[in-house]
Order: C-alpha cells, then sequence, then structure tokens
C-alpha cells in the first residue's frame, strides 16, 4: 500500500457527510455522482472499514466515519483555503519580485522611477540586482530583468520596450591633441576605452549606409566592466568611448562628448523586459511589465539630434 495519503478520496468523503448526499457532493464538487462514489470507496477499501451506512432514503455516518470525519474535513478546509490564499496571490499584485538591471541603467534610470511604482504598488517588494554581467534569468530564480541588448533568439519571453542607439564619441580636447579618425580602421592608432561585459567579445562592429562592415577591437588604458567608468577618461580628453544612448545622452547635450566617424553606425539594439514565461505570470510581474512600459517606452534619453 502507498504511503501517500488519499487526499481526495478524503476531500470527497467530507463533502458528502457535509451535504449528507453523494449527489449534491458531486454538484458541489463539479464532478459526476460515479466519480464521488468510486473515491469514497476506495477511501473505504484503503483503510479496511465502511464510512457510511447507506439505504435507499438514506445516508449516515458509521461509528468508524464519525471518527475520522473531524480530520477528513479539516484537511479539505486547509486545502480550500491554501488555494484561496495561492488564488489571491496569483491575481492580486503583492509579494517580492527579484529584479536584474545593468548598473548604469538601474542606477541612472530605473532607480529614479522606483518610487512610483511602489506607491502604486505598497504591496510589492523589490529584490533589486544591479550588475553588467548577463544573469540566469531562470537558473538564478529571477522573476524578470531588464536587457539592453540586440536580443538573440532565446526562450524568455522579452517584452520591448524602446530601440537603445549606441555611439562612438570624444571630447573636444582628444580631437584637437589627436584628430577625429575619418574611418573606422583610423582607430587602430587611438586610444579606446573598452567595455568588458560586451555580449560575446569587447568589439566595435560599424557597417555604413552601403552595408559594408568594420569589426574594430578598442585598445587604449581602460578597460572596465561598467561603461560609467569609461566616461571620465572620455571627459578628460583620454580616450574614445562607445556608449549606449542612455548614456551618452546627457552628454550629446551639452556638447562635452561628440560623436566621431559620421557616415559609420553601430548595430541598433533595444530595452526589453525579459521574463521566464508568460504563461500563469503573477499579477506582481504583470503590473511591473505594466509599469516598465508606461515609463520607459518614450524616455527622456532618447537622442534626437
Amino acid at each position: 500500500m502507498t504511503k501517500f495519503p488519499d487526499f481526495e478520496g478524503l476531500a470527497m468523503f467530507a463533502k458528502v457527510a457535509e451535504e449528507r448526499s453523494f449527489a449534491r457532493a458531486a454538484q458541489t464538487l463539479g464532478v459526476s455522482v460515479p466519480t464521488v462514489s468510486r473515491a469514497v470507496s476506495r477511501l473505504e477499501h484503503r483503510l479496511g472499514a465502511r464510512l457510511f451506512n447507506r439505504t435507499s432514503r438514506q445516508l449516515a455516518l458509521t461509528d468508524f466515519g464519525l471518527r475520522l470525519i473531524d480530520s477528513a474535513a479539516r484537511i479539505y478546509a486547509e486545502a480550500e483555503a491554501a488555494e484561496d490564499t495561492a488564488r489571491e496571490l496569483a491575481t492580486r499584485p503583492r509579494g517580492l519580485i527579484r529584479l536584474a538591471v545593468p548598473m548604469a541603467f538601474g542606477t541612472r534610470w530605473l532607480a529614479p522611477i522606483l518610487p512610483d511604482f511602489f506607491e502604486l504598488y505598497p504591496d510589492i517588494s523589490i529584490d533589486l540586482h544591479m550588475s553588467d554581467a548577463v544573469v540566469d534569468i531562470v537558473g538564478d530564480g529571477f522573476d524578470a530583468a531588464l536587457r539592453i541588448a540586440v536580443l538573440p533568439d532565446s526562450s524568455l519571453v522579452a517584452r520591448r520596450l524602446t530601440p537603445v542607439d549606441r555611439f562612438i564619441l570624444a571630447a573636444s580636447a582628444y580631437i584637437d591633441r589627436h584628430g577625429a579618425p575619418e574611418h573606422p580602421r583610423d582607430l587602430a592608432a587611438h586610444h579606446c576605452l573598452g567595455y568588458a561585459y560586451r555580449p560575446r567579445q569587447d568589439v566595435w562592429r560599424l557597417r555604413n549606409s552601403e552595408g559594408k562592415e568594420e569589426v574594430i577591437v578598442p585598445s587604449g588604458a581602460l578597460r572596465a566592466t561598467n561603461s560609467q567608468a569609461l566616461v571620465p577618461m572620455a571627459l578628460r580628453g583620454l580616450g574614445i568611448i562607445e556608449l549606449p544612448e542612455f548614456l551618452a545622452h546627457d552628454y550629446l547635450i551639452d556638447g562635452r562628448l561628440k560623436p566621431i566617424l559620421s557616415g559609420w553606425t553601430l548595430p541598433a539594439g533595444a530595452l526589453y523586459f525579459v521574463t521566464p514565461s508568460a504563461r500563469s505570470r503573477p499579477a506582481k510581474v504583470e503590473v511591473l511589465s505594466d509599469f516598465m512600459v508606461t515609463r520607459l517606452s518614450n524616455p527622456a534619453w532618447r537622442w534626437r539630434g
């Protein structure tokens, strides 16, 4: 005999005893009368004693059934309560969200809007993991992530929020001292600042309007795992930098950094809200996704110059 309890049999036994009828119990449970009858008979066989005295007009608990009914009814009530609680958690936006976000983007653009989210959803809390390293959302147990990339095919569900362009930039001081490269191949003779967490490898792939591509491996005095750490070097005129639009915008606006290699562009990426699955996604994740769409689909940092 299996040691696993017959929860279905106990639940149906409790419901029959409550309704004092196999037919009414079946109707309440949304199953057929034979299904209820088989479950109760199976439980009786398993326990080795009858639970009900049945006649054509009356259904009554046996002495054995009377001894078991309180425990069976309590098991049924606790299971119902557990399902109600789970259903409420799944449909109401509440609970903890583990969210992974790139460091520079999270600090500059996500953190300032999070207070608005918490005011809208006070029953939600967020465990914010900020790193430029690409995390394994499923393996590391994250509920969602923001990713800025040319997103490859994946089993993850990605909701595209907004395009993100990338720029090759230099300060006027650098251009005055070293001149501006006119072709991507000229970058080999320049001080280029490297970003260590670029997908696949640290290269700059530039393409012109004719579709010709040049692949450059940046080489210079500083390489870092966070793009913001490279900015002071670029502002001082000590190197050429590649920045995503959300970091480049402020420096383009005030002119502290200038685009170079006009006519050549880097592959455009996008900002995505990524989750392990769209199926049965909890309400807490759904409202966070909608909030990201509302606040980040037309961001102030889009460069329209």
